[in-house]
């Protein structure tokens, strides 16, 4: 029996790797996360666009869009329901399944909470890690930005409870990224400012689809509310070539 917690990127399909579609087209099952049993979510788009119609994807409901700063109840028991139903297929098939993630299985995601379920429904389980291009890379990329050079350091922070984390990051020097902070962009926004770094900054939205937006952070519209998965990049004060080594 083998779980695979797949990193499918964040959103392209041509960004998922050959690896993760070789694990796509041997798993006996794909599942994917969603917030609604009757909606696609992207990790879903993605492994559609490159299987058949009639591919063996099925959804598993989780609490993603929930307040993490509220109670975990919910999404304690919607990770056990959907660990108890992988547990089940892999312990009826004795074969591989795949767990599509967006971005990457290892960063910030919900495959690992599903996978502490399984391993304890199935110790003897195999759970291998398939890795994906997260969001920071693919906004860079679409940015036409570095995101380290020489001996700058690179933290990533997620702005879901507090924005602590963030502060002593902006302090730190280096490139800063924040995570899922969407519900708190004009929080957000406050303390890159207060930083001086907001024309360093750059927000992206939706990447990898066709709603995608990326754009400085002063330009964005502060009247029009951010996705939960946003993702803001700030730069460090940089000189000329070379200077960062």
């Amino acid at each position: 029996m083998r779980l695979v917690g797949l990193g499918v990127g964040p959103g392209d399909p041509e960004l998922l790797t050959l690896a993760g579609l070789r694990e796509l087209r041997a798993a006996s099952r794909i599942f994917v996360p969603v917030m609604s049993p009757d909606e696609e979510g992207r990790s879903e788009a993605v492994v559609r666009a490159h299987l058949s119609d009639d591919a063996p994807v099925r959804r598993l409901v989780f609490a993603l869009n929930d307040d993490v700063r509220g109670s975990q109840q919910r999404r304690n028991e919607l990770w056990d329901a959907a660990g108890r139903e992988v547990a089940e297929h892999l312990r009826e098939t004795g074969g591989s399944a795949v767990f599509a993630t967006i971005g990457d299985p290892m960063v910030y995601s919900t495959f690992t909470y599903l996978a502490e379920t399984v391993r304890r429904l199935l110790p003897e389980v195999e759970v291998v890690l398939s890795p994906g291009i997260t969001a920071m890379q693919a906004a860079a990329s679409a940015a036409g930005l570095h995101l380290v050079e020489g001996t700058e350091s690179l933290t990533l922070v997620p702005v879901t409870r507090e924005l602590t984390g963030l502060r002593a990051a902006l302090r730190g020097g280096g490139t800063v990224v924040a995570y899922k902070g969407g519900r708190r962009l004009d929080e957000l926004r406050a303390e890159i400012e207060a930083a001086g770094a907001l024309d360093r900054s750059v927000y992206a939205e939706h990447l990898g689809t066709q709603q995608a937006r990326v754009l400085p952070l002063s330009e964005v519209d502060r009247s029009v509310s951010a996705p939960y998965l946003s993702t803001v990049v700030i730069l460090p004060p940089r000189g000329g070539r070379g200077e960062q080594l």
